[in-house]
Order: structure tokens, then C-alpha cells, then sequence
């Protein structure tokens, strides 16, 4: 049964806080990508002949380092991805964007059928992503909700 249709009241054990909790595949995935791709680009420089090597300019030099730094910095904001639970508050990460919510301001924790990641909906009305929890991550994520919301449930009042 999806975490999101599950009623509130089923009975789930707490983790221990504080506790956090990031996504596996992403980091998988990140990890394989950027080791892949600089395994890559060595092994494609290596093997051209020092003449063709010679013939690229600092500038061009510098403007693959570029590439391959802001590659860098869009696969760490994925995997700093993480929502981290206290018994004062819930700190959700998303890329670089860190949000401190109160358990009060959490009004519900839902990841629907075929949701990328969980939402928070919150007091005001709004809702926010919390991208530590990926549905991709399946059985893991699912649990993970249950927990959130049985902590946001018994930390709010």
C-alpha cells in the first residue's frame, strides 16, 4: 500500500532522533556519472596524438574545466539532498536551498503513486519538496514517509 494512502494512525517505529535521511539512487547514479565521465575524458585525451593536444588553446582548456566544474556543482546539489529530523525541528535540504521548519508548521508528509519525492504540506498553505526522500528509492522511501509523518504527527503539539 503506497505511503501516501496509508492512514495516519497505523502504528510505525520512530527512528531515533535526530535522524536523517538522503537518498540512495541519486548518490548511486552522481557517483557512477562522475566517475564515468572523467574516466572519460582522460582516457579520450590520453589517446590523442600530442600534436592534436598542442592545438587546444588555454582558452578552450579552461572553458572544459568550467564545464566540468559546473557538472560538479549540479550533481553536489543533488546528493546534499536531505531532510533531517530533531525534537525541535525539521531541516529539508534541497540542492543548496536549506529550509528549518518547526514540527508545528508540518501539517502533512505525503509521497503519492509515482511522486519523485515527498512534499510537506505546510501551516501557511504552501507546500514544499523534500528531496532527501526519492520514490525511486522504493520500499526505503516509502518507510521513510511513515516515519516523517508519525514524527511530524507526534512532535507538532
Amino acid at each position: 500500500m503506497p505511503a501516501a494512502s496509508e492512514p495516519a494512525s497505523t502504528p510505525h517505529r520512530l527512528p531515533d532522533l535526530p535522524h536523517t535521511w538522503r537518498p540512495l539512487g541519486p548518490r548511486i547514479v552522481a557517483s557512477v556519472l562522475v566517475v564515468g565521465l572523467a574516466v572519460l575524458c582522460t582516457v579520450t585525451w590520453l589517446t590523442m596524438d600530442a600534436e592534436i593536444r598542442a592545438k587546444f588553446t588555454v582558452f578552450e582548456k579552461l572553458t572544459m574545466a568550467a564545464i566540468a566544474l559546473g557538472i560538479l556543482v549540479c550533481v553536489h546539489a543533488l546528493t546534499r539532498s536531505r531532510v533531517t529530523a530533531t525534537r525541535d525541528a525539521l531541516v529539508v535540504v534541497n540542492g543548496y536551498r536549506r529550509r528549518e521548519l518547526e514540527w508545528a508548521e508540518v501539517v502533512a508528509v505525503r509521497m503519492p503513486p509515482g511522486a519523485p519525492w515527498a512534499r510537506l504540506d505546510l501551516a501557511d498553505g504552501s507546500e514544499i519538496s523534500a528531496m532527501g526522500i526519492q520514490g525511486s528509492d522504493g520500499a526505503s522511501a516509502k518507510r521513510a514517509v511513515r516515519q516523517l509523518r508519525a514524527l511530524a504527527e507526534g512532535l507538532s503539539g
